[in-house]
């Protein structure tokens, strides 16, 4: 029963009377970082294999990378389902169950026979596994965290650009070393740690002070009466012993009685007083809400709607440009060795960018909506710039400056859900799931887009004009989402119920409405009854007088 109780203690969920920002959220945190390395990052680095699967298969570039588009469409679409599942079930099975689709879905891929079957194993199977294990996760985590949560979130999620910077080289050696078949089973064996991850995501709960003290209580009222009756079952089995004798054994027996049904009155009163008290205080409050399993009335919220528009234009900047900077810098005439250099210098330039995202977020110099704001500004104009650039340098540091700014816009777009300038913590779990299932038509279609584009140009700026737009269009919308929070749509609801509801100075103490009557109604009122009194005295006058 021990070993039961403290298996119980280190794995049930953890109560605090308030946000702890920190202890086990630290746990979480680390875990949240080897999920990113193992699920992003691995979508960033699965492009070395592509010229294996287009030689062996005998397929073109575009066939192949529709494996990733595909991933990275189901892993955005079912979200929702992420959502649902973590509300119901719980965040620890629900990521425990996507690490062991993830690696499945990798190992299998080692096996298939054709790039439509990869479709199916990585596209269908791990990119339903990354869904289940990234969304839960980064919930979580912003449930441990409230002052830090920005910067925490921020360090956790350089994960991937860990993984972009280390495992694609490694993991590129291997394939040189034991072909590509091998390498993914060698992967799939890696992702397979985030079911040990899920594992250590212990829920968390919050409790007010109060609670936490009726529950101390009982549980001391419950021991003190378990003891007192062992000490009394103990006394009983002394006296039917034989050692004393039987009218001392009778009497004894009687007269302890009597002192346990005055403990026991005692007790039962005291319980009973601490009932009653809890009764009459949770008398007049509410019962808890229960948690919907997909809270779709978060598209009632206007900041809500204008921050689910920003996600959608902003993501179509998200993906294009890695894929599109190494076409752009051998169309300039840039080798292709110095061209591989760009991607590198993007992923460092990210780690930089998301750690200085959360510090800034965690000073709070502005609000955090507008630090994001500036963010996508310069990354908008980041984008506008590359096509200008004719030498190596000058797309180097165009990557650089991408790479800063798009981390800092990836480390917050998802935790400024939980801010009060949009959501809240409240109707983040299941928000966020709404919120990525609208990214999701943008993840699938930035990509093609942006091809449809270099193909009717032959120009690959046109792709990053296209990122470009999408990111303007996106500005644009977060820009709405704190007039639309604090501006006209608050505005109509407070009128709406002013208009509904009685002012206060008509409420009596007595929850009775008095009606306002104006004062010249109530004058003309008593001036006609004092003429009809009038009236009838001065005719009872004279009939006085006649008799």
């Amino acid at each position: 029963m021990g070993s039961v109780d403290r298996l119980k203690g280190c794995l049930g969920a953890n109560v605090y009377t308030e946000v702890p920002d920190g202890g086990w959220g630290w746990v979480v945190a680390l875990a949240f970082f080897f999920v990113e390395v193992f699920t992003y990052g691995i979508i960033k680095s699965f492009g070395i294999f592509f010229q294996d699967l287009m030689i062996h298969f005998n397929e073109s570039n575009s066939r192949v990378s529709w494996i990733i588009s595909i991933c990275v469409f189901v892993m955005t679409f079912t979200a929702p389902l992420s959502s649902v599942s973590s509300t119901r079930f719980g965040h620890r099975p629900v990521v425990m169950v996507g690490g062991a689709l993830i690696s499945l879905g990798m190992i299998s891929s080692a096996f298939v026979n054709s790039v439509e079957q990869m479709y199916i194993t990585v596209g269908v199977v791990s990119g339903l596994g990354y869904c289940l294990a990234f969304l839960p996760t980064v919930t979580i985590l912003s449930q441990y965290f409230q002052k830090r949560r920005s910067l925490v979130t921020a360090i956790a999620s350089t994960g991937e650009c860990f993984s972009v910077f280390v495992f694609a080289p490694a993991f590129t050696a291997l394939k040189d070393y034991s072909g590509w078949r091998c390498c993914l089973i060698v992967m799939g064996v890696f992702q397979s740690t985030i079911i040990l991850c899920g594992a250590l995501l212990r829920p968390i709960v919050i409790q007010t002070k109060q609670e936490v003290l009726h529950k101390t209580l009982v549980k001391q009222i419950e021991t003190k009466y378990m003891l007192d009756n062992e000490q009394t079952r103990t006394s009983i089995d002394s006296v039917d012993s034989g050692v004393q004798s039987l009218s001392t054994s009778c009497t004894n027996i009687a007269g302890r009685s009597k002192e346990e049904e005055m403990e026991m009155e005692k007790k039962e009163e005291e319980t009973g007083m601490l009932s009653g008290a809890s009764v009459e205080k949770e008398e007049p409050s509410t019962p808890p809400l229960r948690n919907k399993l997909l809270d779709f009335s978060v598209l009632k919220d206007c900041s809500f709607i204008c921050y689910a528009l920003f996600g959608l234009f902003a993501t179509l900047g998200f993906f294009a440009p890695q894929l599109y900077v190494i076409p752009l810098s051998i169309s300039l005439g840039i080798g292709k060795d110095r061209a591989a250099y760009m991607l590198s210098a993007m992923a460092v330039a990210e780690i930089f960018g998301r750690i200085s995202m959360g510090w800034m977020l965690n000073k709070k110099p502005i609000r955090k909506i507008y630090i994001e704001l500036i963010c996508v500004l310069l990354l908008c104009l980041v984008l506008v710039v590359f096509p200008f650039v004719c030498e190596f340098w000058g797309l180097m540091v165009c990557c650089v400056l991408y790479g800063f700014m798009l981390g800092t816009v990836a480390a917050s777009h998802i935790p400024m859900l939980a801010e009060d300038d949009v959501l809240g913590i409240e109707k983040m779990p299941s928000a966020v799931g709404v919120y990525i299932f609208i990214q999701s038509f943008a993840g699938l279609a930035g990509p093609p887009l942006g091809g449809f584009l270099v193909d009717l140009t032959q120009d690959y700026g046109a792709a990053f004009y296209s990122c470009a737009a999408g990111m303007g269009m996106g500005a644009l919308f977060l820009a709405l989402v704190r007039p639309a929070k604090t501006g006209l749509c608050n505005r109509r609801k407070k009128q709406q119920q002013s208009s509904k509801a009685p002012s206060c100075e008509n409420i009596t103490e007595d929850n009775k409405i008095v009606v306002e009557v104006p004062d010249d109604f109530l004058d003309v009122d008593i001036v006609a009854e004092d003429s009809i009194f009038k009236s009838k005295s001065g005719d009872s006058a004279a009939r006085a007088r006649s008799i």
